[in-house]
């Protein structure tokens, strides 16, 4: 199942989809698609819509032509940082003993489609495919890695843009060059987690004018999707609607040679297998 929401800025509405194949108004079940509607995860979302389905209250509406985020504003977007093994080496980091971790606000995430802004006074603007871990039940002090599948509620691509002179040269902290204004956007849709059989089993690309800059895959993850949501239940507690950025693979600005980093008019394109593709135009804040 895939859940979206589309429209303009505050006029958005949820849509579903069962099959890949039309997409259907979900405003019936849910006014939005917040924290309130996932909570529960799939054992509760997924039986409320195909009741409401089999009683046909759900009217078809035209294939979206554009898509807002799937989740109106997280309370807060985790990342993780060098959680690719290729990724680390091309940035000439050693693999860390434990995940690294740092915040964006809710603030920086935006449609999938949406014109990303360099910063004012940036000229070291980068991109990161990213797979995108949507929270759907609390998880506080989890017993395992094993107890985390029933916390997810499912999967989307993040574009984790970042500044690098702010995130590295900058005083040290990572937040500064993280959290600028459309640096997460997010999207098309969040496909539920039943229906992603291995979240270590998904290929990742990203294309920066039409070149192929990133192609991963998330089997190379240094901590995978499970054992992180275990870990960051340890020091936070997680909440629905929260997402976890896991991390990117090799093929950033940072790490090619002559540091191609963003320029206004460049044009982003990402994908994630069974997740959709992003399209962003770059522009000037």
């Amino acid at each position: 199942m895939r859940i979206a929401r589309v429209g303009p800025p505050g006029r958005e509405r949820p849509v579903v989809s069962l099959d890949d194949d039309g997409w259907l108004d979900l405003s019936p079940v849910s006014a939005d698609i917040d924290g309130g509607f996932l909570a529960g995860g799939t054992e509760k979302i997924l039986p409320a819509i195909l009741s409401y389905v089999e009683s046909g209250q759900l009217p078809a509406v035209p294939d979206p032509a554009s898509f807002a985020p799937p989740i109106v504003r997280p309370g807060k977007v985790v990342c993780i940082g060098l959680n690719y093994r290729d990724h680390a080496a091309e940035t000439g980091a050693a693999l860390p003993d434990e995940p690294i971790v740092f915040l964006k606000t809710g603030q920086t995430v935006v449609g999938p489609d949406s014109q990303v802004l360099i910063p004012r006074n940036s000229v070291k603007t980068d991109w990161e495919v990213e797979l995108a871990v949507v929270i759907g039940r609390t998880a506080r002090y989890l017993d395992s890695p094993d107890a985390a599948a029933n916390h997810i509620v499912g999967y989307a691509i993040s574009n984790d843009v970042s500044e690098r002179e702010f995130q590295l040269e900058r005083g040290g902290q990572w937040d500064k060059g993280k959290n600028c204004e459309t640096f997460n956007p997010l999207g098309p849709w969040l496909r539920t987690a039943d229906e992603v059989a291995d979240p270590q089993r998904l290929g990742l690309r990203l294309w920066v004018n039409g070149v192929l800059r990133q192609d991963g895959n998330s089997a190379d993850m240094i901590f995978g999707v499970h054992h992180l949501v275990w870990y960051l239940s340890q020091f936070m507690v997680l909440e629905p609607g929260d997402v976890i950025n896991t991390g990117t693979p090799a093929g950033v600005a940072l790490g090619l040679p002559g540091n191609p980093y963003l320029r206004s008019g460049d044009v982003v394109e990402v994908e994630i297998e069974g997740l959709g593709r992003q399209r962003q135009l770059i522009g000037q804040a």
